[in-house]
């Protein structure tokens, strides 16, 4: 059993069901859903749940913001809704309208998400090897270097055939289909029909065939000339596998329709290859790989006449980006640069905002007495060295505006110096401390503009880094002022009290069972989680007993006898539903000890419960204990720790009114 198991079933009640999903998938930090209608989705609920971060809506997608488990909660989604069909689907909903930059940023996301992880991973082996030859701790020319260094490299010298998969599950064609495209712009011998921009600047390149409107060309494929990408040829490339598998995709739906069954199965795999591989060399590739050129070229001439103010940007207003999920949009670029200029400049300076946000983070710890803060700040510090700042942003430093606004400075400052210094990234893949190997120049680089290694970028990156942390630091200590617990506008902790807006007096609820605390936005069951029927807290049974928490009147007992009210002598009147949809057992499983109008004493045993027999039944045994009145008290609060344990006749709930 899967410990998110509850969590994923609230996110799957509260998105509107499994029949609103169109598709779901997640990145290093948010479950990213499509729903067919976002009105379905009961955002406020799904914000007061512990374990959720936060709810977004950005980029045409509806994203649920967990942390670093997300991982472990969408297999648990996934496996709570029956999702598999749904995962990284890209189904379109009939009638729907998005902007571009939604759907752009919906493509990005669904080809670029899945590969994250491994991305990641392969920067940091070819980041910690490049670091560990320039201080000739290994030999470059050496077995170890070589097979370790292309081991990882392979994901970025065979990145059309990952994407190629990706972007087949993005636009809803064979996957297998999309994997032969790519591996066809990797195959060995296309590979080698045009000299690498590396032989260009030696001068050692073959001579071409000719040129065609202006470009060399070396191979023609039906009379036709072939041109090559700048790099000269595909392997890393992005932009041209995306349009390549959007084709196909288009090709290989309107041939399903009108290939007879008997031989579909390889009928239509034999004219997809067909008509796109001549097509990938002719047309879709050649132009996308113009298009890409000018766009990097384009980037590079920005960066180089206004570094300045680039860095300032892109640093000053990645956390902003990053909020919305626009960040993405960002990332073709970077790959772009990195196969045609074999460095990238682009998204470079935001390095220095994750560790600003990191420096406003500790400022806050520094200065808040709040123990939910605290217990969300520290696992947040660990997650914003590592390069992932969502739950710091979301968790601690946005809701209180000021600090977020201060690492955004911070963030503007360190990437103005970046880009000042020309500090490249040579690689892609780690965040975080992560990827300051990155920074390490790749001889790749230095071959092709005749320039010697250099660990400048590092350097430099590292007085950005500290540069970032202190501005942010020394704002955030010197300008903002830790408000009292409580008085957080937006926070995503969770405060035990709810106000209603009356004078006190003071009622205390005692626990009526044994067991496990649990806030009520955990409660499968949108009537109590949603705080319709009253405000209190649910509990997670250790013994199938309940007790009566105070003394009173028994005034709801339903005939299936699966709840209990009780109005206490001082006026609370206190609902104890045992578990999730047991009226449906009508009574089996349920002894009741009591009766309507009967009176109680704090302590009376009022119903056992068989919690096997019930759990066995297939349903939950989680039991909110709520005051239903809550609109006569001013306050309504939890004095147990969430997720601690609790015994009969300890006091569970407070309430003030009049």
């Amino acid at each position: 059993m899967n410990k998110y198991d509850g969590l994923a079933r609230i996110i799957l009640q509260n998105v509107g069901g499994k029949t609103n999903i169109v598709s779901v998938t997640h990145c290093i930090t948010r479950l990213r859903f499509k729903l067919r209608d976002e009105n379905l989705a009961k955002t406020d609920i799904l914000k007061r749940t512990d374990g959720v971060v936060n709810v977004l809506k950005a980029g045409g997608l509806y994203q649920v913001v967990i942390g670093q488990q997300v991982p472990d909660v969408y297999d648990a989604l996934v496996e709570a809704g029956h999702l598999e069909g749904l995962a990284e689907a890209s189904v379109s909903t009939e009638g729907e309208k998005k902007s571009v930059m939604a759907s752009f940023i919906s493509l990005v996301t669904g080809v670029f998400v899945p590969i994250l992880g491994m991305l990641c991973a392969t920067g940091i082996i070819k980041g910690v090897l490049m670091a560990l030859s320039f201080f000739h701790l290994i030999d470059p020319a050496g077995g170890t270097y070589i097979i370790l260094y292309n081991g990882a490299d392979a994901l970025f010298y065979f990145l059309p055939v990952l994407i190629g998969y990706t972007a087949s599950k993005k636009f809803g064609m064979s996957e297998i289909t999309g994997i032969m495209l790519g591996l066809v712009m990797c195959a060995p011998a296309i590979v080698g029909l045009a000299p690498n921009a590396i032989a260009v600047a030696f001068g050692s390149a073959k001579a071409p065939l000719g040129t065609f409107l202006g470009m060399n060309y070396y191979t023609k494929l039906f009379g036709i000339p072939v041109i090559m990408p700048a790099s000269g040829n595909y392997t890393s490339s992005v932009i041209p596998i995306i349009l390549v598998i959007w084709f196909a995709s288009f090709l290989e739906k309107r041939l399903k329709k009108i290939m007879p069954s008997s031989i579909k199965s390889f009928g239509v795999p034999l004219l997809v290859l067909l008509i796109t591989v001549p097509l990938m060399f002719i047309i879709i590739g050649p132009v996308a790989a113009v298009v890409t050129d000018l766009i990097g070229k384009g980037a590079a001439f920005i960066f180089d006449k206004a570094a300045v103010v680039g860095g300032l940007f892109v640093g000053g207003f990645w956390q902003i980006l990053v909020i919305f999920g626009l960040h993405w949009s960002l990332v073709p670029l970077m790959f772009i640069n990195l196969a045609n200029l074999k460095y990238d400049m682009v998204l470079t300076p935001y390095f220095a905002a994750s560790f600003a946000q990191l420096a406003a983070l500790i400022a806050v710890m520094i200065k808040t007495k709040d123990k939910q803060t605290r217990s969300i700040g520290i696992p947040a510090v660990i997650s914003a060295i590592a390069g992932v700042t969502e739950p710091s942003i979301y968790g601690v430093t946005l809701p209180r505006r000021k600090p977020f606004i201060f690492s955004c400075i911070g963030g503007a400052v360190g990437g103005a110096i970046i880009s000042a210094t020309k500090s490249y990234s040579y690689i892609s893949g780690g965040l975080g401390i992560f990827g300051i190997p990155g920074f390490i120049m790749t001889k790749e680089y230095a071959d092709m503009y005749h320039v010697p290694l250099s660990m400048n970028g590092v350097a430099w990156s590292c007085i950005a880094i500290l540069v970032s942390m202190a501005v942010t630091f020394a704002l955030t200590m010197l300008f903002y002022k830790e408000p009292e617990t409580g008085a957080l506008s937006g926070s995503s902790s969770s405060s035990k009290t709810v106000s209603s807006g009356r004078e006190s007096i003071s009622v205390t609820v005692c626990s009526p069972l044994a067991g496990k605390v649990m806030n009520l936005s955990e409660v499968p069951d949108e009537a109590f989680s949603g705080g319709t029927l009253g405000k209190g807290c649910a509990v997670l049974p250790s013994k199938g007993e309940v007790r009566s928490p105070c003394d009173g009147v028994i005034s709801v007992l339903p005939e299936t006898s699966h709840a209990v009210g009780i109005t206490s002598d001082t006026g609370a009147d206190i609902l104890i539903h045992v578990g999730m949809n047991t009226v449906e057992l009508k009574g089996k499983g349920v002894t009741v000890n009591v009766k309507e109008g009967q009176k109680v004493k704090k302590g009376d045993l009022l119903i056992s419960f068989d919690m096997d027999a019930i759990i066995k039944a297939g349903y939950s045994i989680v039991t909110p204990v709520i005051i239903s009145n809550t609109d006569k008290f001013t306050d309504v609060a939890v004095e147990k720790e969430i997720g601690g344990t609790v015994d009969f006749g300890e006091d569970l709930l407070s309430a003030s009114g009049n």
